[in-house]
Protein backbone atom coordinates (compact mmCIF):
# COMPACT_ATOMS: atom_id res chain seq x y z
CA UNK A 1 0.00 0.00 0.00
CA UNK A 2 1.74 3.03 -0.71
CA UNK A 3 0.41 6.52 1.02
CA UNK A 4 -0.32 10.23 -0.07
CA UNK A 5 -0.53 12.66 2.13
CA UNK A 6 -1.52 15.72 3.39
CA UNK A 7 -0.34 17.57 6.61
CA UNK A 8 -1.49 20.31 7.93
CA UNK A 9 -4.21 21.92 5.57
CA UNK A 10 -5.68 24.76 7.32
CA UNK A 11 -8.84 26.50 5.83
CA UNK A 12 -12.15 28.12 7.54
CA UNK A 13 -15.49 26.65 7.80
CA UNK A 14 -18.51 26.86 10.35
CA UNK A 15 -18.30 24.40 12.33
CA UNK A 16 -19.89 23.73 16.03
CA UNK A 17 -22.71 22.99 18.22
CA UNK A 18 -22.52 26.11 20.48
CA UNK A 19 -24.71 28.82 19.40
CA UNK A 20 -21.21 31.18 18.57
CA UNK A 21 -19.87 28.86 16.40
CA UNK A 22 -22.88 28.52 14.12
CA UNK A 23 -22.55 31.78 11.77
CA UNK A 24 -18.78 32.71 12.14
CA UNK A 25 -16.27 30.13 9.77
CA UNK A 26 -13.39 29.44 12.16
CA UNK A 27 -10.22 28.16 11.67
CA UNK A 28 -9.49 23.79 11.06
CA UNK A 29 -6.76 21.94 10.04
CA UNK A 30 -6.84 18.74 7.72
CA UNK A 31 -4.37 15.82 7.64
CA UNK A 32 -5.03 13.30 4.92
CA UNK A 33 -3.55 9.87 4.96
CA UNK A 34 -4.62 8.45 1.24
CA UNK A 35 -3.62 4.90 0.88
CA UNK A 36 -3.51 3.19 -3.03
CA UNK A 37 -2.36 -0.39 -3.37
CA UNK A 38 0.80 0.63 -5.83
CA UNK A 39 1.10 4.27 -7.24
CA UNK A 40 1.99 3.39 -11.39
CA UNK A 41 3.34 7.05 -10.69
CA UNK A 42 6.67 5.47 -9.57
CA UNK A 43 7.59 4.53 -12.61
CA UNK A 44 6.02 6.07 -14.84
CA UNK A 45 6.44 9.83 -13.32
CA UNK A 46 3.11 10.96 -14.35
CA UNK A 47 0.56 12.92 -12.49
CA UNK A 48 -2.38 11.11 -14.16
CA UNK A 49 -1.40 8.15 -12.18
CA UNK A 50 -1.04 9.15 -8.96
CA UNK A 51 -2.91 10.86 -6.54
CA UNK A 52 -3.16 14.53 -7.40
CA UNK A 53 -2.88 16.01 -3.75
CA UNK A 54 -3.47 19.61 -5.50
CA UNK A 55 -6.96 18.02 -6.69
CA UNK A 56 -7.57 16.62 -3.26
CA UNK A 57 -6.96 20.29 -1.08
CA UNK A 58 -8.94 21.55 -3.81
CA UNK A 59 -12.22 19.49 -2.73
CA UNK A 60 -10.67 19.55 0.46
CA UNK A 61 -11.12 23.57 0.68
CA UNK A 62 -15.07 23.46 -1.37
CA UNK A 63 -16.23 21.14 1.13
CA UNK A 64 -15.33 23.43 4.01
CA UNK A 65 -16.95 25.86 2.19
CA UNK A 66 -20.40 24.07 1.61
CA UNK A 67 -20.65 21.06 4.08
CA UNK A 68 -23.70 21.83 6.32
CA UNK A 69 -22.64 19.36 9.25
CA UNK A 70 -22.21 20.60 12.99
CA UNK A 71 -20.22 17.99 14.19
CA UNK A 72 -16.08 17.48 13.31
CA UNK A 73 -17.03 14.00 13.07
CA UNK A 74 -19.94 14.35 10.67
CA UNK A 75 -17.57 16.32 8.41
CA UNK A 76 -14.59 14.44 8.80
CA UNK A 77 -16.81 11.42 7.41
CA UNK A 78 -18.07 13.65 4.49
CA UNK A 79 -14.15 14.75 3.74
CA UNK A 80 -13.25 10.44 3.99
CA UNK A 81 -16.02 9.69 1.29
CA UNK A 82 -15.06 12.13 -0.70
CA UNK A 83 -11.50 11.12 -0.70
CA UNK A 84 -12.74 7.61 -1.64
CA UNK A 85 -15.14 8.20 -4.10
CA UNK A 86 -13.69 11.02 -6.31
CA UNK A 87 -9.92 10.31 -5.64
CA UNK A 88 -9.65 6.54 -5.68
CA UNK A 89 -8.40 5.94 -2.57
CA UNK A 90 -8.82 2.19 -1.33
CA UNK A 91 -8.07 3.62 2.20
CA UNK A 92 -7.95 6.95 4.27
CA UNK A 93 -7.00 8.54 7.48
CA UNK A 94 -8.73 11.36 8.13
CA UNK A 95 -7.35 13.50 11.14
CA UNK A 96 -9.51 17.00 11.53
CA UNK A 97 -9.11 19.06 14.74
CA UNK A 98 -9.87 23.01 15.84
CA UNK A 99 -7.09 24.78 16.28
CA UNK A 100 -8.72 27.49 18.41
CA UNK A 101 -11.46 26.14 20.28
CA UNK A 102 -9.78 26.57 23.94
CA UNK A 103 -7.51 28.85 25.24
CA UNK A 104 -5.82 26.41 27.29
CA UNK A 105 -5.54 23.89 24.62
CA UNK A 106 -3.76 23.80 21.36
CA UNK A 107 -6.54 21.57 19.52
CA UNK A 108 -9.30 19.45 19.67
CA UNK A 109 -10.51 17.33 16.89
CA UNK A 110 -10.77 13.53 15.43
CA UNK A 111 -8.79 10.75 14.02
CA UNK A 112 -10.96 8.51 11.44
CA UNK A 113 -10.03 5.87 8.95
CA UNK A 114 -12.23 4.44 6.46
CA UNK A 115 -11.81 1.80 3.53
CA UNK A 116 -13.86 1.73 0.36
CA UNK A 117 -15.97 -0.99 0.24
CA UNK A 118 -14.73 -4.04 -1.01
CA UNK A 119 -15.40 -4.94 -4.47
CA UNK A 120 -16.40 -8.92 -5.94
CA UNK A 121 -15.83 -8.06 -9.58
CA UNK A 122 -13.95 -10.96 -11.10
CA UNK A 123 -14.26 -12.77 -7.70
CA UNK A 124 -11.37 -11.45 -6.34
CA UNK A 125 -12.74 -8.84 -3.68
CA UNK A 126 -11.37 -10.99 -0.69
CA UNK A 127 -7.93 -9.99 -1.58
CA UNK A 128 -6.29 -7.62 0.78
CA UNK A 129 -9.55 -7.37 2.64
CA UNK A 130 -8.79 -5.70 6.12
CA UNK A 131 -5.04 -4.27 5.29
CA UNK A 132 -4.77 -0.95 6.88
CA UNK A 133 -1.02 0.26 6.71
CA UNK A 134 0.35 1.28 9.90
Amino acid sequence: MDIVFIEGLTGQTVIGIDKSELHIAQPVRVSLAIGVPSLRACTTDRIEDTVNYAAVREAVHALLASHGVQLLEALAEHIAQLVIARFGAHWVRVSLAKPAKFDDVDAVGVVIERRRAPSMEGGLGWIGLGYVPQ
